[in-house]
């Protein structure tokens, strides 16, 4: 019995023991897959990154081949051919070496799982594997006769940016720069044009390219080239997308041949400003959501709250970024930031681009913010900053303007042979030509009409013509359309967008030279000496000989709305917001002192006594020179008998040492000279009085 016990005993032992031994070797066998497990992991990580490098470096290397290319066309005065087309080409060859020069990495060989849905694909799905949950999220739909080639192709498929990338990094420096560049004085003349064509202008080309297009639809569904649903509003979504002009190309060789500075004003204040109304017209499109069973037909209430979201989102956003800019403004006028540029220009970056981040934030639209953010830095906060600031500003949104701008043309040459979802649709794109071609001709001529009936100086028909020829679509073009491609009807838009992009800027802006010298256009002109009357605006006579003609052109050739919005403007906003303009203490009402003494600073004290001394040598001075018995006055008068006569009277010489239309300061000196050798020859002293008559 005993030993029976003993040999149990030994059974349960061993038995613990070899439970023991196998637990032991189960868990190093999963240790070893963990290790193995989180080697792999770290391995797929340290691949990512390579690629992630390679593919920033590829678009590295097109922008410097694009500015060399830029350089060599500069030197050789090349002008077909502008910078962004050149991004497009290089591009499309870099997109055709990752579509089709570079095998296949991916590690996935078998066929992919299968599963029936009843609803539509989720963005996230979590799994549970052993008790470990995984996250997958959707990056979007594959075609299935490329699942073995395009989409297992790692680098294809990392160089593939998602569209937030544009909107966030690449278009706040673009739009910013251009509200921020802006040659206000032209802007302005012509400002009731540019607001015609960038609101009214818009919104017709809109509906006609979208009504169109409905039509071409229509058309390819009795043919049968239409495999999936396309509905009205995906049609007027188009037509906003392809209403945003970008006359890049064209504006660039206006600047570079000096043309018209009117013409300039018109296309770059159109292209600027319908850019947002684009943006805004399509946001309220897909905001539109008529009520009943068939939600895609036309419904006055919601025609009507789509209106309203327009309006809203536009007025929203001008506030917005129109507020963010009198804040810097405020903040570089009260703070000694000026005796520091590096923290004024850093201040001055970010408070500029977040301003688009803080309209998206709130539901508006950063494209507008930051346009009317950058036109309103120009105008108060440009004011305050140091001579330094203003350099490193100008010259630091310029630089990523040119490569924004040239990154996302690069881009768009290679999205053609990278984006996974193209649909080429010949009907499509034939129509959507014909549309945008007829939609601009209704913008442009009727408008033009109108305007001139109340222009004093009309838009002649060679402008017409020319802005006609110059509605290129670019980046905003390919942003809005790159920022959905789900649906069947967002793939075939996108892929025509490209199309439509590549031939406006290839074949319109290479041949914007040529219709220059076909429409007569003049070319070599100096904007700043440019004195026509011309825009929305009338001719005022003005006295000669006055500083301050050259500061109120604007305001006096403007129409009598904007000379009041010019008046509020210098004697209140500017004192304000800035060390110019008036003391506040002498627009201001008396019972206003002490807050008027708190928002002036001190240089605009010392601006008014610099002012103040100037016109008081201007206007209450008259100095005499005495020959003799002969004078020569400074305001032309001369008189005197004897010998000096009348032979010694110099017509229209100004104390402040300004040239008139008949006499020069040379031939004044040469004056002098001789009568000072003729009278010291007879002993006669020269004497030099000053008259007051203050």
């Amino acid at each position: 019995m005993m030993r029976t016990n003993k040999m149990m005993m030994m059974m349960k032992t061993t038995m613990m023991a070899a439970w023991m031994l196998l637990s032991a070797a189960v868990s190093g066998l999963q240790a070893e897959d963990g290790g193995m497990e989180e080697l792999t992991t770290e391995k797929e990580a340290e691949e990512s990154h390579r690629q992630d490098s390679v593919n920033l470096l590829t678009f590295i290397l097109l922008l410097t081949l694009t500015i060399l290319t830029i350089w060599l066309f500069k030197h050789r005065r090349v002008r077909f051919l502008h910078e962004t087309g050149l991004a497009m080409i290089y591009g499309l060859l870099v997109g055709v070496i990752l579509r089709y020069g570079i095998p296949a990495t991916s590690y996935h060989n078998k066929t992919p799982p299968s599963c029936s849905l009843k609803v539509g694909p989720v963005s996230t799905v979590l799994l549970n594997v052993s008790g470990k949950f995984f996250e997958y999220t959707l990056k979007g739909e594959i075609n299935s006769r490329e699942i073995h080639n395009v989409e297992q192709n790692d680098m294809l498929r990392k160089v593939t940016f998602d569209p937030e990338v544009f909107f966030n990094i690449l278009l706040p420096p673009i739009i910013f720069h251009a509200g921020y560049s802006l040659k206000k004085r032209h802007f302005f003349r012509n400002l009731g044009s540019i607001i015609t064509y960038a609101f009214l202008g818009t919104a017709i080309s809109c509906f006609v390219i979208g009504n169109l297009m409905y039509g071409v639809v229509k058309l390819m569904q009795m043919v049968g080239q239409l495999t999936d649903k396309f509905y009205y509003t995906d049609c007027l979504f188009f037509g906003a997308i392809m209403s945003a002009t970008d006359p890049v190309t064209v504006l660039a060789i206006f600047n570079e041949l000096h043309a018209d500075g009117d013409l300039y004003a018109l296309l770059f204040g159109e292209s600027v400003m319908n850019d947002a109304v684009a943006i805004v017209l399509s946001s309220s499109i897909v905001a539109y959501q008529p009520s009943g069973a068939n939600t895609h037909m036309f419904d006055a209430s919601a025609f009507f709250k789509s209106v309203g979201v327009f309006l809203g989102i536009f007025s929203g956003s001008f506030v917005m970024g129109a507020a963010t800019a009198v804040v810097t403004a405020l903040v570089t006028k009260f703070t000694k930031l000026h005796c520091f540029p590096l923290l004024e220009t850093a201040l001055f970056f970010l408070m500029s681009w977040s301003t688009f981040l803080l309209a998206e934030a709130c539901g508006f639209t950063g494209v507008v913010a930051v346009l009317f953010c950058g036109i309103t830095q120009a105008h108060y906060t440009h004011n305050n900053l140091s001579a330094e600031s203003n350099k490193r500003t100008k010259q630091l949104f310029e630089v990523l303007h040119f490569l924004a701008e040239n990154f996302i043309f690069s881009y768009m040459g290679l999205a053609l042979f990278t984006f996974q979802n193209h649909i080429f649709s010949p009907i499509f794109i034939v129509g959507a030509f014909t549309s945008i071609f007829i939609g601009r001709a209704l913008n442009i001529y009727p408008l033009s009409f109108l305007l001139n009936l109340g222009r004093r100086h009309k838009i002649k028909g060679n402008f017409q013509h020319m802005m006609m020829f110059a509605g290129l679509r670019g980046a905003m073009a390919f942003a809005l359309a790159i920022r959905d491609t789900a649906t069947y009807a967002r793939q075939m838009m996108f892929t025509t967008t490209l199309l439509i992009v590549f031939f406006t800027v290839w074949v319109f802006g290479g041949g914007t030279t040529p219709m220059l010298s076909w429409l007569h256009i003049r070319v070599g002109v100096d904007p700043d000496q440019d004195q026509q009357p011309c825009g929305d605006s009338f001719q005022v006579l003005q006295g000669e000989g006055s500083e301050a003609e050259g500061q109120s052109k604007t305001k006096q050739e403007s129409a009598w709305l904007f000379r009041l919005w010019y008046t509020f403007d210098h004697n209140y906003l500017k004192p304000i917001l800035t060390h110019s303009g008036p003391p506040l203490t002498s627009t201001l009402p008396a019972y206003c002192g002490p807050l008027a003494s708190c928002l002036t600073s001190r240089q605009a004290y010392e601006e008014q006594l610099r002012d103040h001394d100037s016109e008081n040598l201007r206007n209450d001075a008259d100095l005499t020179f005495m020959f003799g018995d002969t004078s020569i006055t400074a305001n032309g008068a001369s008189g005197g008998g004897g010998e000096g006569g009348d032979g010694g009277g110099v017509s229209g010489w100004s104390v402040n040492g300004k040239r008139s239309a008949s006499t020069s300061e040379e031939a004044l000196e040469r004056e002098l000279d001789s009568r000072e050798q003729e009278l010291l020859s007879r002993g006669t002293r020269l004497v030099f009085p000053i008259e007051d008559h203050i």
